[in-house]
Formats: C-alpha cells, structure tokens, sequence
C-alpha cells in the first residue's frame, strides 16, 4: 500500500467519525466569505460548499458522511 493510500484510508476514517463536523467547518468558512464580500460570490461560494462535501463526503464511496 503507497503513502497516498494510506493518507486516503486516515481521510476516509476521520470523515466517517466526524463527517458533522467537518460539514460545519465547510459552512462556516463559506459564511465567513459570504459575509467578507458581501454576498457577491454567494452563488459560488455555494457550489464550492456542495462540491467540497460531495468531494469528502465520497471518500469511502457512500453517500452518508456529511449534510
């Protein structure tokens, strides 16, 4: 197993432990762009949001980690 693999297997584990919070943390930070410009990006703060959960939320190829 390469040092890649095993770096996924810790990321795939600590998602599934703590898939709650690291969906808040995502949240916050977009708010905190949100509110840092005004809502001039919402939109893409918004698709960033999504596609960061989808992205660490697919790790161990379930749908059930993160809301």
């Amino acid at each position: 197993m390469g040092v890649f693999d095993n770096i996924k297997d810790k990321a795939t584990g600590l998602v599934d432990q703590h898939g709650d919070k690291a969906g808040e943390g995502i949240d916050k930070a977009g708010d905190l762009v949100d509110e840092k410009t005004g809502g001039k990006y919402a939109d893409k703060v918004d698709t960033a949001q999504q596609k960061s959960k989808d992205g660490l939320d697919g790790l161990d190829g379930q749908d059930d980690d993160i809301s």
